[in-house]
C-alpha cells in the first residue's frame, strides 16, 4: 500500500537553527516563504533583481542573490524547471536541496551535492497560501532523490510540514514518478479530454442546439467544477445521490460505450516517451530555441480569435452579467 505521511511524521525542531534560503518569488515562492515564516522559521529569499524581490523586500524578508542560496543548509528551488539548471548553484556536502516538482531530479538536469529532496504541492502557488491561512492544509507528494546525510527525509518532511503539506497528507512518490504523473496529465489526459469536448459540441451542433448552450454545459455555468468539489470532499458513491435518478441511470447504463476505442496504446506510447526522457530532451530544444513551437501553438489554439470569442460569451452568460441587468 503506498505511504502517506501526517502532521506527526514532521517535526520542525528538525530544521531549528539551520539557515533556510527560497530561491524564487513567484506564486509557489512567495507562499512558501510566507508559510515557514509563520511556521517559525527565518527565510531569506534569493532573487533575482525584479518585481517579485521589490515585493520580498516589503514584505519583510531579508534579500539575497540567487548566488547567496548555495551556503545555506536548506534550499527550496521554486522558479520554473528548466530555469533550474542555469542558477548553477552549487551545495555543500551536508545540505539539503528542495524541489516543488520532480521534474529536474527525474531527468537528471540538475544533481546538487548533499541531500536532495522533493515536496510537490497538488496546489496552485496561490493557494498554498490561501490553504496555510485557512488552517485547512492541502496534499502534497513528497519524495527523496538522494539521502547523503541520513536525515534527508526527516528535513523534507519538516519543509512540507512548514508550508502545511502534511495536514491533508502528503503521498509518498519518487521524483520520477511525481514528473511522469504531472507530464502526462498534460500530455495524455488534458489532450484527450479536449478531443472528447470537441467531438460533443460538433455532435450537439449537428442536433441544432445552439453553441452558447453547449459551453454553458460544459464549462460555464460552473456545474462541472462545483461536481468536482462534492467527488472532492465527498466521494464518489456520495455525490452520485445528488444526481436525479434518470442522470444516474444514464451515467452509469452508458459506461461501456467507448470500451471498444483503444486508448490504452496511444497513452501507452505517450506515456513512454515522457518516462524515458524523450520529452524533456524535447523540451530542451525548444526552450534553447526561443519557444517559437509554443508560440505558433498559442497562437493556433489560444490565440486573439479565441480570447475575443471567449470574452463576448463571458459579457453575455455568467458571473460577468450579474448585476448589470436590472
Amino acid at each position: 500500500m503506498t505511504h502517506i505521511y501526517y502532521e506527526h511524521d514532521g517535526d520542525l525542531d528538525r530544521l531549528r537553527g539551520q539557515s533556510i534560503a527560497i530561491v524564487g518569488y513567484g506564486n509557489q515562492g512567495s507562499s512558501w516563504a510566507l508559510n515557514l515564516r509563520d511556521s517559525g522559521f527565518e527565510v531569506r529569499v534569493c532573487a533575482r533583481a525584479d518585481e517579485s524581490r521589490e515585493r520580498a523586500e516589503s514584505e519583510g524578508f531579508v534579500i539575497g542573490e540567487v548566488r547567496d542560496a548555495r551556503d545555506a543548509d536548506v534550499v527550496c528551488i521554486l522558479v520554473p524547471d528548466d530555469i533550474i539548471p542555469l542558477l548553477g548553484l552549487s551545495r555543500p556536502d551536508d545540505g539539503l536541496t528542495i524541489v516543488a516538482s520532480g521534474y529536474t531530479l527525474a531527468f537528471h538536469r540538475y544533481v546538487p551535492d548533499g541531500d536532495i529532496g522533493m515536496v510537490a504541492p497538488r496546489m496552485l502557488g496561490p493557494e498554498v497560501r490561501r490553504c496555510f491561512l485557512e488552517g485547512a492544509g492541502f496534499i502534497t507528494a513528497v519524495g527523496i532523490q538522494k539521502d547523503a546525510t541520513g536525515h534527508a527525509l526527516a528535513r523534507t518532511l519538516a519543509i512540507a510540514k512548514g508550508i502545511g503539506g502534511l495536514r491533508e497528507g502528503a503521498i509518498k512518490l519518487t521524483p520520477h514518478q511525481e514528473a511522469v504523473l504531472d507530464l502526462s496529465v498534460e500530455q495524455i489526459l488534458s489532450p484527450a479530454l479536449t478531443h472528447v469536448n470537441a467531438s460533443f459540441v460538433k455532435v450537439m451542433l449537428g442536433q441544432g442546439i445552439p453553441l452558447e448552450a453547449i459551453l454553458t454545459e460544459l464549462f460555464l455555468s460552473g456545474e462541472v467544477e462545483r461536481t468536482y468539489g462534492l467527488l472532492r470532499k465527498e466521494g464518489f458513491t456520495r455525490q452520485l445521490e445528488y444526481h436525479s435518478p434518470a442522470s444516474q441511470y444514464g451515467q452509469l447504463s452508458r459506461r461501456g460505450s467507448y470500451d471498444a476505442l483503444d486508448f490504452d496504446s496511444t497513452m501507452q506510447e505517450a506515456v513512454e516517451k515522457i518516462r524515458s526522457g524523450e520529452f524533456a530532451d524535447e523540451w530542451d530544444a525548444e526552450s534553447a530555441a526561443g519557444y517559437p513551437k509554443l508560440k505558433e501553438l498559442k497562437q493556433a489554439h489560444a490565440g486573439s480569435a479565441m480570447e475575443s470569442m471567449e470574452a463576448d460569451l463571458r459579457r453575455r452568460l455568467g458571473p460577468e452579467v450579474g448585476g448589470k441587468i436590472e
